[in-house]
Order: C-alpha cells, then sequence, then structure tokens
C-alpha cells in the first residue's frame, strides 16, 4: 500500500508527489516535514502545518507512542502517597512524593499534573487521562522558559537541556553560553516556530514554556501530538519575590536536585532576613521602561518587584495601580499620567531588560525629555537595572541587596544588577 507525500516544488511554487511505501507513522511525519520545507508559500506552509498535526494525531495513536510503548506497564492500579513538598512562598505549583520514589509535579494555574517515573519503574496503571508521562533520568529538554536557565545552572543541571529557545548569543547564563559553544545544548527554534523535526530525531522528552505559548495553541498541540509532554513555567505568577525563587524547588524535584535545591533556596532567604533586619526608609521609588511609540511601562503594584521594594524598605511609587481584568503584570500610561504619579519620587529605576537598557542619564532623558523635571533626576538618584537580570531568576535575593542600598544610600559599587546613571 502506498501513500502520497509531496518532495519538491519548482520555481513557481508548483508542488510534485511521489507514492512512497507507508511506514511507521512518525518517519511519515518527518518525511513530510523535509517535503514542508520546502514550500515557499505561507499558506501552504499553515496547510501544510495542519496535515501533520492530523497525521500525528491519527497516525501516532494508533501505533502508541514512543515513551509509553518503550516502558513496563504495572499492575499496580493506584498510587501510594507518602508526603508532599513544603513551600514557604510560593503558590503556583505542589510536588507530591510516592512510593518507590514516584513523584507528582502539578503547575497549579492550569492544574497540569506530570509523573516522573524512576529509571527502571513501570507506568503505574489507572491513571487519569490528563497526567503526562515523564520517565526518569529527563536528558533531552527543551528549554524556551528562558527565566529557568538560571534555576538549572544552580542545581547544576544544563546538562539536562538538549535544546534551547534561545540561541547562544542570547543567553547572559554562562553554562548555557558554554553548553552551546560546545554543542551539547542546541537551538531548537523559539517559542512559537521550534524545529518540529529537530526535536523529534533527537528524543526531545519534555518541553518548558512559558507563557508566551498560550498564544501559539498549536504549537502545544503539534507537539504533543509528536509524544512530547508540555509544561508551562508560571513562576511570574508569584507575587512574593521568593515565590519566584521557589520555583528551584520544583526544577530540582523534576531533575532529581532536591537537595542542590534547598540549598540554592535557602541562600536567598538568608539575604532576605538580613535585609528586613536593616533600617526601613520609606523613601518611595519609580519602577518604569519607555515603550518604542513613547508610552511609560510601570509595573503593577500587585507584581513582584513593588513587594521587593517593599522588603527593601521602600515604598513603590504606584502603590494602588492595578488592572485585575488584564493577566499582565505591567502597565502601560501616558507620560502625563507618569509625571503626575512619579516626579516626585525619590529614586528612579530603569528596566533594562527591553530595550537593552541606557548607560548615561543624558540618553535617558532623550527617550524621555519631561524625565528631567523629576526630583530624583535633579538629586542624581536614577538607577539602570543590568541587561541580565531578567534571565538571573536566582538573584532576585542580590537585586533585594541592591534596592536596600540605593534606598539607604549605602555604597553603591557593590551593586550587581543595578548602577548609577551620570
Amino acid at each position: 500500500m502506498c501513500q502520497w507525500h509531496m518532495f519538491s516544488t519548482d520555481r513557481s511554487g508548483a508542488e510534485t508527489w511521489e507514492c512512497v511505501a507507508r511506514s511507521n507513522p512518525q518517519a511519515q511525519i518527518l518525511q513530510a516535514m523535509k517535503g514542508m520545507k520546502t514550500l515557499r508559500s505561507g499558506r501552504n506552509r499553515r496547510k501544510w502545518i495542519y496535515v501533520l498535526l492530523l497525521m500525528g494525531l491519527l497516525g501516532l495513536s494508533g501505533c502508541g507512542s514512543p515513551s509509553s510503548a518503550s516502558v513496563e506497564m504495572s499492575s499496580q492500579t493506584e498510587l501510594v502517597k507518602t508526603g508532599s513538598m513544603e513551600l514557604q512562598y510560593a503558590e503556583n505549583f505542589a510536588v507530591d512524593y510516592y512510593e518507590d520514589g514516584y513523584k507528582m509535579l502539578t503547575t497549579l494555574p492550569d492544574s497540569k499534573r506530570y509523573l516522573l517515573v524512576p529509571e527502571g519503574q513501570p507506568v503505574p496503571r489507572g491513571l487519569d487521562e490528563d497526567v503526562s508521562i515523564l520517565q526518569e533520568p529527563l536528558q533531552n529538554i527543551y528549554l524556551v522558559a528562558s527565566g529557568a536557565m538560571d534555576m538549572f545552572a544552580s542545581l547544576d543541571a544544563v546538562d539536562q537541556i538538549r535544546f534551547s529557545g534561545q540561541k547562544q548569543e542570547n543567553w547572559y547564563i554562562q553554562t548555557a553560553k558554554d553548553a552551546m559553544a560546545a554543542g551539547d545544548m542546541i537551538y531548537a527554534g523559539k517559542y512559537s516556530k521550534p524545529d518540529y523535526e529537530l526535536l523529534v530525531s533527537e528524543g526531545c522528552d519534555l518541553a518548558i514554556e512559558n507563557r508566551m505559548i498560550t498564544h501559539s495553541p498549536e504549537v502545544v498541540e503539534m507537539l504533543q501530538s509528536f509524544d512530547i509532554p508540555v509544561m508551562i513555567e508560571y513562576s511570574s505568577y508569584e507575587q512574593h519575590p521568593l515565590g519566584k525563587v521557589e520555583w528551584v524547588k520544583f526544577f530540582g524535584a523534576l531533575t532529581g536536585k532536591e537537595a542542590e535545591a534547598e540549598e540554592a533556596f535557602a541562600e536567598q532567604t538568608e539575604i532576605l532576613e538580613e535585609v528586613e533586619s536593616g533600617e526601613k526608609t520609606g523613601k518611595t521609588i519609580a519602577f518604569f521602561y519607555v515603550t518604542s511609540n513613547g508610552l511609560i511601562q510601570v509595573r503593577q503594584s500587585t507584581d513582584y518587584i513593588p513587594k521587593l521594594i517593599e522588603l527593601a524598605g521602600g515604598r513603590y511609587i504606584f502603590e494602588d495601580l492595578e488592572d485585575s481584568g488584564s493577566g499582565r503584570s505591567t502597565l502601560n500610561m501616558q507620560v502625563e499620567d507618569f509625571y503626575a504619579g512619579a516626579k516626585d519620587a525619590d529614586i528612579l529605576i530603569y528596566n533594562s531588560s527591553i530595550d537593552g537598557g541606557v548607560t548615561t542619564l543624558d540618553e535617558l532623558i532623550g527617550k524621555c525629555n519631561i524625565l528631567k523635571d523629576f526630583k530624583a533626576v535633579q538629586e542624581g538618584q536614577v538607577y539602570c537595572t543590568t541587561n541580565d537580570m531578567y534571565q538571573q531568576s536566582m538573584a532576585i535575593g542580590y537585586l533585594l541587596q541592591d534596592m536596600h542600598t540605593v534606598l539607604t544610600d549605602d555604597d553603591t559599587a557593590k551593586l550587581r544588577y543595578l548602577f548609577l546613571l551620570q
């Protein structure tokens, strides 16, 4: 029996088809992918994406997924729970432990569950259909959630990441840059355009995405059709700064590095305790960014940055700024509104994580001339974040120290993630 596949196009874009012998479904999909790369029309490429998705859903469902077919199924009908991970600040994940080393990881905002099956252990029967099976050891993770890379680095678990959603030059995490330079980690496309052929051919065992993937549900469907579980990292949902850091425990459970995770988290909590025992100045801080269309982007008062300012002994200038219906941590406002609310702030901090930042005060004023009338500008109390801050998820404690330093007029030479604009 034969099956038709498009294998080439001519210069006019006409498609040529061939009849090939039916093989296993994954091979058919990969063959079709190679053909899809030759399509010049965007509409034709979109058509083939849906065709491939249908092939994955129909073809792979008939033969069973690779991971489930390669592990022994147990006669056990239920898991026996032995305990749960204790959390201090995080509110958006849970980890439950079961006999024989099984773990259930849950991301609470989407109620997704992932069962970690120890190496050599069978997959229990009787699991709910919505539970994704992760067979240990995980060695071919596709990491798109760039903020999680620093957590993997702190766990000495970067070697479990085979595929990156960032190119080498875009990483600020040195271990990630080194892994890509050595060829141990390879670029597999951004969240909206993953290299499916690469992921499938090299046996990707988990895709860790950020919230942006919710805008590309067809990508999630495609990955799942290839038996690649998709996990969304929700640390950005945490309102307490150390809630974000505590996600290192989630990834510690995922990688079998719980002890390392506890140690890394304890280091950050010690910094918090030290800062909380220090002076509370009550000085006001405006944390902002000037967008390309001239608006001012600030953090909503429920975001972790205002909480960080509070913990450092200061006060966020926009205390009651909230748009509960947006689901976003930021809010854009007109320059006039920013002036009215922040012109008397004691300290300004410019967020460089989007546009690469500024290096001088004049450069910042060039982005928004009205800033020259602000109290903080006139008194020389304007700071900028370093470009790598958004990737340094395990550095929140150090950013807290930095904020406490600028609030207390301490030695700014020891700042790590903030620097004074002059």
